[in-house]
C-alpha cells in the first residue's frame, strides 16, 4: 500500500468512527517521508512527533542538493533550516531559492514565516567564554530562535576574567535554561552551573592550542565538571544543544499545561 493510499484509509477509518481521532493522530506521527531524488528522504512529520522541525546538515551536500531538499521541505513546512552553510555555498543556494536569509555568523541559512512567535515561556541563557566561540553560540542562537525560543546572549565572559562573568549575573539568574560554549580548557561551564539554578548545557568547541586536541579536552572537562545539573553535547554542536534546551522548555510547558 502506498503512502496516500494508506492515509486515506486511516482517514476513512476516523470517518466511519472504526479508529478514534487520538489514535489515528499517534499514527499520523511515524507517517509521513518524501524521496528527494536518490540521495534524501525528507521526514515532514518530524514537527508532529517532536516538537522541532527536521533540520538539513549543510556540510557535505552540494548546493543543488540542498536546494532540492529545502524546496521539497518548504511546501510542508513555515521553516526550513541549513546548518553549516559556508558563504560561498549561500552565495549559490541565493540562485536555486527564494526568500532564503542568510546569518553568517552562525552559518545558517532559512526561509522562515513572516513573524515567529515565541512557542514556551521562559528564556535560553547563551554565554560564550571567547569571541573565537561565536560561531557555535551563533548556531545554538540562532537555531533557539528559529525554533521560537526565546534568547539572552552573553558574550566573551570566559574564566580568564571572571569579573566579567560575575559582573553579568542577572543573565545567569533570568534564565530558564543555559547554554555553556568554551573552548581552551572548557571551565566556564562547570563555574556556571556552580551558580545556577537551572540546567546546564555545555559546548565544548575545537578552539584552543594543539594540546586542546581539536576540543577534546574542553569535551573532558565538561564531561567531568564537579558541578551538578551539566548536561554535554558533542565538540561544536551549537545546533543541537539548542534543541536540547527546547525539549527542556517543551517538557516544563507539558507539566504546566498538565497541572
Amino acid at each position: 500500500m502506498t503512502q496516500p493510499e494508506a492515509l486515506k484509509s486511516l482517514l476513512e477509518s476516523v470517518a466511519t468512527g472504526e479508529v478514534n481521532p487520538a489514535v489515528a493522530l499517534e499514527k499520523l506521527k511515524h507517517f509521513a517521508y518524501e524521496p528527494v531524488g536518490d540521495f534524501a528522504r525528507i521526514d515532514h512529520h518530524r514537527t508532529l512527533r517532536t516538537g522541532f522541525p527536521e533540520v538539513i546538515w549543510g556540510q557535505g551536500k552540494t548546493p543543488e542538493q540542498i536546494a532540492q531538499i529545502m524546496e521539497v521541505m518548504r511546501s510542508h513546512n513555515p521553516l526550513v533550516m541549513a546548518t553549516r552553510i559556508e558563504p560561498a555555498v549561500y552565495t549559490q543556494l541565493q540562485e536555486k531559492v527564494a526568500d532564503l536569509y542568510y546569518y553568517p555568523s552562525a552559518r545558517i541559512c532559512a526561509i522562515t514565516p513572516a513573524a515567529i512567535e515565541p512557542q514556551y515561556s521562559g528564556t535560553v541563557g547563551i554565554l560564550s567564554a571567547g569571541t573565537a566561540d561565536l560561531p557555535v553560540a551563533e548556531e545554538a542562537a540562532v537555531t533557539a530562535e528559529l525554533c521560537g525560543l526565546r534568547v539572552q546572549r552573553l558574550w566573551d565572559v570566559g574564566v580568564a576574567g571572571i569579573h566579567r562573568l560575575l559582573s553579568n549575573r542577572h543573565v545567569i539568574d533570568s534564565a530558564s535554561v543555559l547554554i555553556v560554549v568554551a573552548g581552551m580548557e572548557g571551565a566556564l561551564p562547570s563555574v556556571v552551573a556552580g551558580i545556577a539554578d537551572c540546567p546546564v548545557i555545555a559546548v565544548p568547541t575545537s578552539v584552543g592550542y594543539g594540546a586542546s586536541f581539536g576540543g577534546i579536552a574542553p569535551l573532558l572537562t565538561m564531561l567531568n565538571s564537579c558541578a551538578a545539573g551539566v548536561g554535554v553535547v558533542n565538540i561544536d554542536n551549537g545546533f543541537g544543544a539548542a534543541i536540547l534546551a527546547g525539549q527542556i522548555l517543551q517538557t516544563a510547558h507539558k507539566l504546566q499545561v498538565a497541572e
